[in-house]
């Protein structure tokens, strides 16, 4: 069971260009920024429209129909709500005063046009993503963890941390030897640039050889092995 595991794993990654283990850290985890129009209704706008992320509703079908989900009793009166549910925060979030027919019509109607602005969005970056929210808060969360790093940052927050540090890595390298991302398409792969770009890449990041040779544009992966070993042992 174990290497079928492993091997569907691969497959898997392979496929959808991800990597690590399927299944490992935490349960799916979202980092939110309420900042805005506040934690509260950020997070339950959320999950309410998740079954849309998911293709689980077709187009024209009202997100009210969807029984898997406690959306459909926010829209309820309240001697017909289940009694532990409470949507007067939620109504607060939309500035509704209080929970009347017309009130929780208001509050359909603005989920259903989140739903529609969001019409054609690819929602893959969220389903895989870490966070939610804009990007000046990514990269907030980002700065954090650059700083401290520890036990509660799983796998896509530290690749993406990794990817972030190698991409500043990349640009001080380009500007200091005067190239642009042209230069580095148009220069030779075994460019003493190029392998200089390398071998800080594999010392300060965890990037494969394999992900710096695409990004430097060093040809396959045992060819930059090769430069590396090279470089290593030239002295």
């Amino acid at each position: 069971m174990k290497w079928l595991l492993g091997t569907y794993t691969g497959r898997f990654n392979r496929r959808h260009k991800f990597f690590g283990h399927l299944f490992s850290g935490r349960y799916k985890a979202l980092i939110v920024d309420g900042s805005g129009t506040g934690y509260l209704k950020t997070v339950c706008d959320y999950v309410h429209l998740n079954p849309v992320r998911a293709k689980l509703l077709k187009p024209m079908t009202p997100l009210r129909e969807y029984k898997w989900s406690s959306w459909p009793e926010y829209l309820k009166r309240p001697a017909k709500r289940w009694p532990w549910l409470r949507v007067d925060r939620l109504l607060g979030e939309y500035r509704l005063p209080g929970d009347s027919a017309a009130g929780r019509r208001h509050l359909e109607a603005q989920v259903e046009r989140r739903r529609a602005a969001e019409q054609g969005t690819d929602y893959r970056p969220i389903r895989r993503g870490w966070c939610l929210g804009g990007e000046v808060f990514r990269k907030e969360l980002l700065a954090q963890m650059a700083e401290r790093k520890g036990a509660e940052h799983y796998g896509a927050e530290r690749h993406e941390s990794e990817q972030e540090k190698a991409e500043r890595l990349i640009a001080a390298g380009l500007k200091k030897a005067r190239w642009t991302e042209a230069d580095l398409k148009r220069q030779r792969k075994g460019h003493p640039v190029k392998v200089r770009l390398a071998q800080q890449l594999r010392a300060q990041t965890t990037l494969t050889v394999a992900q710096i040779a695409e990004r430097l544009q060093m040809g396959t992966r045992g060819y930059a092995v090769r430069l590396l070993w090279c470089a290593a042992h030239e002295h």
